[in-house]
């Protein structure tokens, strides 16, 4: 029998390792029983048989052979005389079981079963791809950049399937190229013209919650939970974590033996200060621990309007606000309240000033380890110098000192 060779069809279903037999099967029955449907009218009489593992199939017609002049139904009844020709032992009453040629559909309805199938083993791997995906946002996934892009970056997983990083999901010190392998999460699966699109971030807190429950054995086995985390994303993030074991201190457990924990996560996330915290329902409480680094003094607390005045030390003040506000930002979205900083000493009119370790990105430790040496240990009391103040009480070099000063001077302007 001339049989259509499904082959290419066949390999397709077979690389979609999500698309399992029984419905390969169940999409070639059904493309080819509508074959047939407009050929005869009907299918009921017609068995299509698959051989996934050649590429190939049969179609077998069955009719049963009754009396010359008794056929009612010619797809269900054929002629003794008929049956007999195919095969002389016939006998009236039996089952005639009779291989169709494909060829007898014609080239062209061939040619639109053959694309048909394509469609639907390509609609198939796309929902396959989609589901796979779908029920796995939040986890983390490996993958290696295929194509750099200015506005996104195009990844490939294990088995070639392509992920999307946008540059609005990726850390802003983030740099990437050809080949390179980088972790991120799943975020969500999108629909674009039928396709599903994977998109994945380094920027969700989900990234940072995964992180940590790879390098924190407890917060992967349940012992300690995560209950909030706050991010903004290469500059600092809040962790509020809590334990279900008294035994076990969770923020200890976060940061591990001298940081050892922590400090992987953080090198992933390009140096991203974490503040990690233990979470407490005491809102008074809480809201003192998400300023840290700054002690607070005192706190008037209005938990009608989720509104907190929040009192310090005017030397605590700079590391409470943090570089542009990122500090007191987090502590307010990880509270739940609005936060607003005030001096201690309402009698001193000290000036907006910022602690130098905010800096730690941009200017070197041991020039503001030389700083402080000097008593220097915030941004105003640096720009309160003159330069050449600066160039004589320390060890530092002029080109240094005015690359500091631009950097701090420019940090005000922008506040």
């Amino acid at each position: 029998m001339s049989s259509i060779n499904l082959i290419d069809a066949f390999q397709d279903f077979k690389d979609a390792e999500n698309i399992d037999r029984p419905t390969m099967m169940k999409v070639v029955e059904d493309v080819f029983k509508t074959l047939l449907r407009k050929k005869y009218g009907s299918d009921e009489n017609f068995d299509v048989i698959v051989n996934a593992e050649k590429g190939d199939l049969e179609i077998i017609r069955r009719r049963m052979i009754v009396e010359d002049g008794e056929v009612e139904d010619p797809l269900a009844q054929v002629a003794y005389t008929e049956a007999v020709k195919i095969e002389p032992d016939f006998e009236v009453g039996e089952d005639l079981y009779e291989e169709i040629d494909l060829l007898d559909f014609g080239r062209r309805a061939i040619l639109a079963a053959k694309q048909t199938l394509a469609s639907r083993i390509s609609d198939l791997k796309k929902n396959a791809l989609a589901k796979k995906y779908g029920d796995r946002v939040g986890d983390i996934i490996s993958a290696e950049v295929y194509q750099v892009w200015k506005k996104e970056i195009l990844l490939l997983d294990e088995e070639g399937n392509e992920l999307i990083l946008p540059k609005s999901e990726q850390i802003p010190q983030d740099y990437f190229k050809k080949g390179e392998s980088i972790r991120a999460v799943i975020r969500r699966v999108d629909m674009k013209n039928n396709n599903p699109v994977i998109i994945l971030s380094r920027t969700a807190p989900e990234f940072l919650a995964k992180l940590l429950e790879i390098e924190v054995p407890e917060i992967f086995d349940g012992l300690i939970v995560i209950k909030k985390i706050v991010r903004d994303p290469g500059e600092r993030a809040k962790v509020a974590v809590e334990s279900y074991d008294d035994r076990i201190d969770p923020v200890g457990a976060c940061v591990g033996m001298k940081g050892s924990r922590i400090h992987g996560i953080v090198r992933e996330l390009k140096n991203e200060n974490i503040d990690v915290i233990n979470y407490t329902a005491n809102i008074q409480l809480l809201i003192q621990r998400s300023l840290t680094p700054a002690r607070i003094t005192s706190m008037e607390l209005d938990t009608e309007n989720r509104h907190a005045n929040v009192y310090l030390a005017p030397d605590q003040v700079s590391l409470a606000i943090g570089r542009r506000g990122v500090n007191i930002k987090l502590a307010s979205e990880l509270t739940g309240y609005e936060l607003d900083v005030y001096r201690d000493n309402e009698g001193d009119e000290e000036e907006f000033d910022i602690d130098l370790e905010e800096f730690s990105d941009e200017i070197d430790g041991w020039v503001i380890d030389e700083l402080k040496r000097v008593g220097c240990d915030t941004a105003r009391s640096v720009l309160n110098l003159t330069a050449d103040e600066l160039e004589r009480r320390t060890d530092l070099e002029k080109e240094t000192i005015n690359e500091l000063r631009k950097v701090l001077k420019t940090e005000f302007e922008k506040e």
